[in-house]
């Protein structure tokens, strides 16, 4: 399989125009004083299903043939893409089944019961989700939309920086969540034709940095059942297509801890009155806890909004 290009998003930009939500930048918020620089927001909690996994799920399902559209989809998921697979499948009248672990957030689980035809739940400690997916294919003849490692999914998710670029004007760097790697390898594609002169950093959890190791280490790295309050990065490795683009187009990768995600969650709250997921709080969690430094113009992508209450309830009470 081919690497997707900036091309490819553009086509993907194309399919997605009057389907999903041209998302606002939030600047000027009193964040950029905390972090000694001007920090321009990308609301993706703000798209379709509160994610950017919208673009690439429907960029991916909205070209399938007759035939496939009749087998119907399956995928494997957390949550946000997930919701982004049964909506899109909802919208064009295909039939969705969806591998979700016990675990996920129950907003992001009752948001995909909303859409899906159907939902498959298992324990992520005794079962691999790869696995039943592969299972439920062969009985069924499904097809399969992956979360992250395929071109039409990375094309997608590259649009929310394209647009970021192209309403933001010249950034010094952008800080990109990464999972499994759809969004920072898409971002890269992106960043790499738009704005060359852009550093682009992916940021996980330190609990689930094996893109970090992988980067560092020139082969993909896994870790097994990665345990940490961003939700939407417990992917166990990256994919090989977006591991290839990451090694090729994106500057740097950091980790932070758990505590600092869990503060940026509520800073991003309380100063910018935006509701994120800990997922979506990972590149300013990079900035307020001194992993990266900058004094420029620095780009975020809040990647998504997905947050149960009692979970934000506990992160604003915690000090």
């Amino acid at each position: 399989m081919s690497l997707p290009t900036y091309e490819h998003v553009l086509s993907a930009a194309q399919r997605l125009e009057g389907v999903a939500h041209k998302t606002p930048t939030l600047v000027g918020t009193p964040i950029d004083q905390k972090v000694g620089a001007e920090v321009i927001f990308k609301c993706e909690n703000l798209q379709r299903i509160n994610a950017f996994k919208f673009r690439g799920a429907w960029n991916a399902i909205s070209q399938l043939s007759e035939n496939d559209r009749r087998t119907g989809v399956i995928t494997h998921s957390s949550g946000n893409h997930a919701q982004a697979v049964a909506l899109a499948g909802n919208l064009l009248g295909i039939e969705t089944t969806i591998v979700m672990p016990e675990n996920a957030p129950a907003t992001k689980l009752a948001g995909t019961k909303r859409y899906a035809t159907r939902v498959v739940t298992y324990d992520p400690a005794e079962t691999k989700r790869e696995v039943l997916c592969q299972n439920l294919i062969s009985e069924k003849g499904y097809l399969l939309i992956p979360p992250f490692d395929h071109p039409h999914i990375i094309a997608g998710q590259g649009t929310a920086a394209m647009e970021l670029l192209q309403q933001s004007g010249p950034l010094d760097l952008l800080l990109v969540p990464c999972g499994g790697g759809g969004l920072l390898s898409g971002t890269a594609l992106s960043a790499h034709a738009l704005a060359p002169g852009c550093k682009v950093i992916g940021v996980e959890p330190e609990n689930a940095d094996d893109a970090v190791r992988s980067f560092r280490n020139g082969r993909i790295e896994r870790i097994e059942n990665p345990q940490t309050i961003a939700d939407g990065t417990r992917t166990e490795s990256l994919g090989e297509l977006t591991f290839e683009i990451i090694r090729q187009r994106v500057h740097d990768m950091v980790s932070v801890s758990e505590q600092a995600i869990i503060e940026a969650t509520r800073v991003l709250f309380e100063d910018a009155r935006i509701v994120v997921e800990p997922s979506g709080a990972l590149g300013l969690a990079a900035l307020l806890s001194g992993v990266i430094k900058t004094q420029g113009r620095a780009g975020i992508i809040i990647s998504g909004g997905n947050i149960d209450s009692s979970l934000m309830q506990t992160i604003l009470n915690n000090r």
